[in-house]
């Protein structure tokens, strides 16, 4: 006859003891704070309510960024990961509106730190230099959080998602 060995739950041993089932935390991250803009031209801060040039209508030459910040909650699981150098990566999507306007990814990386919870993932370039035709895109990120650089690492621990945000590029 077969037996299964069932998990026994613990033994207390007095009515004070207790049992924890959660010593390291779940791991969260939020992704939030999806921003472009151009920088030509803008005063910091703006000196009237509506600049003449707008930071989301963008020469075709003008430098450009695109960024998200990915939060990370304080549990002491997630102070190991960010501690082994867990592997950040976002791929900002340009989806194009219209005949003209392209689709392209754009992607950038990084690792974490110890002590650090909070990163931002930036893109800086021109839309010329990423193969953005002049049109309007819709931008969206896409995170993926992992794996840290050890053999026991699971191949991806998390993936997000943000969108929202639109950008014109005119032929300059």
């Amino acid at each position: 006859m077969n037996t299964i060995n069932k998990a026994q739950p613990s033994v207390q041993f007095s009515a004070t003891e207790t049992d924890s089932t959660n010593i390291l935390g779940p791991v969260l991250f939020t992704l939030v704070n999806l921003r472009v803009a151009g920088k030509a031209g803008l005063p910091n801060p703006p000196s009237q309510i509506a600049p003449g040039q707008s930071p989301y209508i963008i020469g075709s030459d003008e430098q450009f960024s695109v960024s998200v910040d990915i939060v990370f909650n304080e549990t002491p699981l997630t102070k190991l990961l960010l501690c082994l150098g867990t592997k950040l990566g976002v791929t900002f999507a340009f989806e194009g509106i219209g005949g003209q306007a392209t689709e392209i990814d754009l992607t950038v990386a990084k690792k974490t730190q110890a002590g650090v919870f909070t990163y931002t993932l930036t893109y800086e370039g021109t839309p010329e230099g990423a193969n953005l035709t002049p049109g309007l895109y819709a931008i969206a990120a896409v995170a993926s959080i992992g794996p840290v650089d050890h053999p026991c690492a699971q191949a991806v621990l998390g993936y997000g998602y943000i969108a929202g945000r639109l950008m014109q590029v005119y032929p300059a």
